[in-house]
């Protein structure tokens, strides 16, 4: 089927460019177009089988999510933080998913907490959290950072954290600390996260979490050293 001769604002080119751009961006998180890799119109056309309608506008998605940039003469790249970008976006999620979770140790409801619960007894039935090999979080409700941001009943932390930054926190949450040793520590983390916000510390709740983000903080900064320096390219911003 083409979508060649539909208006781009049809609900045909709508579904087809959602659909591309959940696939383009679940590539990116996973790491199947590597970080700092060029991207073509065609190339991707040509992958996907669907016209450049819907194309450009995932791709148009992809790059307001901040997963892809355009270079002048260049053209589109998958995102690649410099180190020191890295870190300034982990110190922003340690002071606000703090206060995230200290507010929803105030405003959650027990059905919300439920819903964490559930999530983390879903996570438990990973194959690789068994092995403590990875920690793959699939994206909003099913997500346990993402919930607890909603928890919090904070439009303005809704927004910065669930909409500005969530893509591209999750791309290196998920390629630079789901795996190793780090996942079943991190699972134990989020119990105890939650028992805190169901039982209304604020301080346990808001505390819990920046130890926690400063623990993924730490083990993201060393692996995405480690990477680089297999990879032997210098920084590119």
């Amino acid at each position: 089927m083409t979508t060649t001769s539909i208006d781009r604002d049809t609900p045909e080119v709508r579904t087809l460019a959602e659909r591309v751009f959940q696939q383009l961006q679940d590539a990116i998180v996973r790491g199947e177009l590597p970080a700092g890799s060029r991207i073509t119109e065609p190339g991707l056309a040509r992958v996907y089988g669907i016209s450049r309608g819907p194309l450009r506008e995932a791709m148009r998605r992809l790059e307001a999510h901040r997963l892809i940039e355009r270079e002048p003469h260049v053209g589109a790249r998958v995102v690649k933080l410099s180190m020191r970008e890295l870190l300034e976006l982990f110190d922003m999620r340690e002071a606000l998913e703090s206060m995230a979770a200290r507010l929803a140790a105030r405003h959650m409801t027990s059905d919300e907490v439920q819903q964490l619960r559930n999530v983390l007894m879903a996570h438990e039935e990973q194959a690789g959290l068994d092995q403590a090999e990875a920690y793959y979080q699939r994206e909003g409700d099913l997500d346990f950072h993402y919930l607890i941001v909603l928890g919090s009943h904070n439009r303005m932390l809704m927004t910065t954290l669930c909409d500005d930054l969530y893509y591209l926190v999750r791309l290196y949450r998920t390629q630079y600390s789901a795996r190793g040793g780090r996942p079943q520590r991190a699972f134990i983390e989020h119990h105890r996260i939650v028992d805190a916000i169901a039982s209304g510390d604020e301080e346990l709740a808001e505390q819990l979490m920046r130890r926690h983000v400063v623990a993924a903080r730490q083990t993201v900064a060393e692996r995405y050293a480690m990477a680089l320096d297999d990879s032997d390219a210098p920084e590119r911003r």
